[in-house]
């Protein structure tokens, strides 16, 4: 088969012969044999424009779909990625590529989790159960690591027409979300069993920690290499500039990739015509009004009307540390699922109008702190969000006296 080595055309004749016999049912390990005994390893985007050209010839994109982890599995450590190049630190693909790091290290702490449940004591259960419900709540999170490759690194694929291998893809990310709601929903079953959660990891978590880890396969495997190859610098900087909107998943970036080209000025010039901040009472610069914000001495994080944390300050000494990972989170999977009753409580109260404060302070070490919620609502009393402020009040609670002279504090 040494006349497919420099014969890209015949190559991919000879992968979708391979992938058709998949689809007609041929066992998968004699598959891959075959690919590796004729093909050996394969350019990546010959492989992508395979599957565009199965689905332009025909073959359903559920077909597809359905068809798409059994082909990923047969190319796996068969797939060339030479041409890929190499990634700036911060660039939109260096942080997907963090991301999944962080994805495999959650999956493969969960997956040890599930196989010691049978040799756990009685009393060690509710613990390790805690453990699945916490970890399957960040689970969710690669939501925003999906969104961001749907609605920011697919349209620029699908300007140079290719558009099946997207869709396939985004098919099987509403795949993995449907499986990590429902093992998250399941997970929140008052009293579970031992016996329930073993069946539940057959049918939803195992399928759930899969779909997370065979996507990660195919991502870096195939589409960051063909991304890399069709996108250009400025495309990438648009996607770098909108990914906050979205967020990111279990990982902030340390760092703000910006390529060589663009400046301090030109980002301001970009900025301008939302630098100014105009109010009834008064105006501000952006960067004013990010000063005030970071130099008030307390917490604040805001929950929009969809339940996703949209901000936090920035302050010099927070109580509560926060990073931009949980931006676009849902503020359900932000707090532990002991918790989880009390924040759907207070959302509920808030939207049906029933309750607009709520009030909670606890000990922290030396620190006593105060936190309020907030229903924050317009001029016509409909809810946009929740505010939330925290402060260490130890400092006011230890006040006696009066102090009327000039005094600095540090």
């Amino acid at each position: 088969m040494s006349e497919l080595i420099n014969n890209s055309s015949e190559r991919k004749k000879r992968l979708k012969e391979l992938i058709l016999k998949l689809h007609a049912g041929d066992p998968e390990s004699l598959v891959k044999q075959e690919l590796v005994d004729t093909l050996g390893s394969i350019p990546y985007g010959e492989v992508v424009e395979v599957e565009q050209e199965l689905i332009n010839e025909g073959l359903p994109e559920a077909e597809v779909l359905k068809l798409c982890d059994v082909h990923a599995s047969v190319l796996h450590g068969n797939v060339d990625l030479s041409a890929a190049g190499n990634i700036p630190t911060g660039h939109p693909l260096d942080v997907m590529i963090h991301e999944n790091i962080a994805l495999k290290k959650l999956t493969d702490e969960t997956s040890v989790i599930l196989q010691n449940l049978k040799a756990l004591d009685e009393e060690e259960i509710p613990l390790a159960i805690l453990k699945l419900r916490t970890a399957f709540n960040n689970l969710y999170d690669v939501d925003k690591h999906y969104q961001r490759k749907e609605y920011l690194i697919f349209p620029y694929l699908e300007k140079h027409g290719i558009t099946g291998p997207p869709k396939v893809m985004w098919g099987k990310h509403d795949e993995i979300r449907e499986l990590i709601k429902g093992s998250i929903e399941a997970l929140q079953t008052p009293d579970i069993s031992l016996d329930e959660v073993e069946a539940l990891a057959e049918i939803l978590l195992l399928p759930a920690m899969r779909g997370v880890s065979d996507m990660i396969k195919k991502e870096e495997e195939i589409l960051f290499p063909m991304a890399l190859d069709k996108l250009i610098e400025t495309d990438w900087y648009e996607i770098h500039r909108q990914s906050l909107e979205i967020g990111f998943c279990l990982y902030d970036p340390p760092v703000d990739w910006k390529p060589d080209w663009v400046h301090d000025s030109s980002l301001h010039e970009m900025n301008k015509s939302l630098n100014h901040i105009q109010l009834p009472s008064g105006s501000f610069e952006i960067e004013e009004l990010l000063c005030l914000l970071n130099t008030l001495p307390l917490d604040m994080t805001f929950v929009d009307r969809n339940d996703k944390v949209k901000y936090f300050s920035q302050g010099a000494e927070r109580v509560f540390q926060r990073n931009r990972a949980i931006l676009n989170r849902d503020v359900r999977h932000c707090h532990p699922p002991a918790s989880a009753h009390i924040v759907d409580k207070i959302i509920e109260d808030f939207k049906s109008g029933k309750a607009s404060k709520a009030p909670f302070w606890i000990k922290m070490g030396d620190k006593y702190i105060h936190i309020e919620y907030f229903a924050m609502r317009n001029a016509a009393g409909e809810y946009l969000g929740t505010l939330e402020v925290s402060h260490d009040v130890s400092y006011y609670r230890n006040l006696t006296g009066e102090q009327r002279i000039l005094s600095y504090t540090k």
